[in-house]
């Protein structure tokens, strides 16, 4: 992975002295919009990426039409469809919004190579081998040149394990790389066709149950895509984890409530091993639950300027890893409040307030130690640098293989505002703006990651003149990101309410 350096275009500049304008060739930096007082408002969802996927690759390989309601529109929702559509999929979208997935042949060869544009996404380059194994055929897996540098091995030793050849055409372990199945995989046939309980046919040889083992503690998506594509395999699947941790265990929890939510019966006999059974997933319909990662900056912007940010539809139960912000946000000095509606117990309107001085001020506290933040980090770093005490964020050594290495990436960006920041291998230290001083006005790089991004604009609320290098990346999750951050920061007349643009 690439360290994170500051802008090519004069390196040896101070962060205080960069110019808003820019830079270098036609790309132009976003002016972040800085708050003229609390922020208040009502900030509605789109739906999740990682539910979104997960349903996209489970009504590709179910039974029969399978409809979705509130599936996120985005690059990486786009760049899944794209996946499965070469594999054989087709998707409709529907007048009312929903959309209507036809899955793929199953078994049935692929009629010549297929290519796959993987982008950006962990989950199409993490899912999708595996669902590409189901049809004996060659489909060839690439992306963006910040995807050759994720770590993709796990999948690769999984997929031969199961029969599969797997060519790879560079460093090994990495993009681009081709998947060959042949017709006796384990994945599409590889002997009897296992009973739901295990068993072979009545009249056929025992079928044993294929295994694979993979080392998920550098992503929690190569569980996730094994146990995905298992639900379609003959004969199921024995996954076992051999690594120490894995990180954001929520995400493989999630992946296992939405399989057994749609009849696939998995069991886990300990806490590092999974047995999916055959039997595959009928035809039927979901809703996607609203993005709570992406519900984080939105929700700093309460606690950074002493406001208050109100997301309706938040689930009252959930597996996703941002139902954390509900524990994060206190320990910066922020009040959390659900409100669960009294019509429908599964949903609630979580209320953040920032914490305020006896003048109104905002008061950010330093939250000291925070374990285990994940994909939230980001959001929590730049809380952490707009602070009054010490923060120090950790086990979060695995964010080094995302779309960027975001602990080198949050320390570079953080000297550009001015303050240096404690990287150690798995975590960050921030000084807090009673030992750093304030923050000075930058324009923050991306690194072509949509989280940097944010992170960028949630600084950009106390420190004025902020500007934001492809705030565009966002559209990986959030397309409608820099209105309804516009709208919620600094609303037009009569606005009242980012989100319902």
């Amino acid at each position: 992975m690439t360290r994170p350096t500051p802008a090519p275009e004069d390196p040896s500049e101070h962060p205080s002295e960069r110019p808003v304008e820019p830079l270098a060739g036609d790309v132009v930096a976003w002016p972040a919009p800085a708050a003229r007082g609390p922020v208040r408002g009502t900030v509605r969802l789109p739906g999740s990426k990682s539910l979104t996927n997960r349903h996209l690759v489970l009504a590709a390989v179910a039974d029969g039409p399978v409809t979705l309601r509130g599936a996120l529109v985005s690059r990486d929702s786009a760049l899944m469809r794209a996946a499965l559509e070469s594999l054989g999929a087709r998707f409709e979208d529907l007048p009312d919004g929903g959309l209507r997935v036809h899955p793929l042949p199953l078994g049935k060869p692929l009629e010549g190579e297929v290519e796959v544009d993987c982008g950006l996404a962990g989950t199409v380059m993490r899912f999708v081998p595996f669902v590409a194994a189901l049809r004996p055929g060659r489909v060839r897996f690439d992306g963006d040149a910040g995807a050759r540098v994720r770590p993709m091995a796990p999948v690769i030793d999984a997929l031969r394990r199961l029969g599969v050849t797997v060519h790879e055409e560079g460093e090994p372990g990495l993009l681009p790389f081709t998947v060959h199945t042949p017709p006796d995989a384990a994945t599409v046939a590889g002997g009897p066709r296992a009973s739901e309980d295990g068993a072979a046919g009545a009249h056929s040889p025992a079928a044993p149950v294929p295994e694979a083992a993979v080392d998920a503690g550098a992503s929690s998506q190569f569980l996730s895509g094994a146990l995905l594509a298992a639900a379609a395999m003959p004969r199921g699947l024995r996954l076992r984890h051999t690594g120490a941790t894995v990180p954001s265990p929520e995400h493989v929890g999630m992946t296992v409530a939405v399989l057994r939510s749609l009849g696939v019966r998995v069991e886990q006999p300990d806490a590092t091993s999974w047995t999916v059974a055959p039997g595959g997933i009928a035809a039927h319909e979901a809703a996607i639950e609203p993005d709570l990662s992406n519900a984080g900056p939105f929700l700093a912007a309460a606690a950074v300027t002493g406001g208050s940010v109100t997301v309706p539809d938040w689930p009252t139960r959930t597996t996703q890893i941002g139902d954390r912000w509900r524990r994060i946000l206190p320990a910066f000095g922020a009040s959390v409040a659900l409100t669960v509606d009294r019509t429908d117990r599964s949903r609630a309107a979580l209320t953040v307030t920032g914490g305020t001085r006896p003048d109104g001020t905002a008061l950010v506290t330093g939250a000291r130690d925070v374990a285990d933040t994940a994909e939230l980090a980001p959001t929590v770093a730049a809380i952490a640098l707009l602070a009054e005490g010490p923060t120090r964020l950790t086990g979060i050594g695995h964010l080094r293989g995302h779309e960027t290495d975001r602990l080198a990436a949050l320390a570079a960006e953080s000297a550009r505002f001015g303050v240096e920041v404690d990287e150690q291998t798995d975590a960050l230290g921030f000084p807090g703006t009673d030992a750093s001083g304030p923050l000075t006005p930058a324009v923050a790089q991306t690194y072509h990651d949509h989280r940097m991004a944010t992170f960028a604009a949630v600084v950009g609320l106390r420190v004025p003149g902020t500007a934001v290098v492809d705030v565009a990346t966002t559209a990986k999750t959030m397309p409608d990101f820099p209105a309804m951050w516009t709208s919620l920061v600094a609303p037009a007349a009569g606005a009242d309410e980012a989100g319902a643009l």
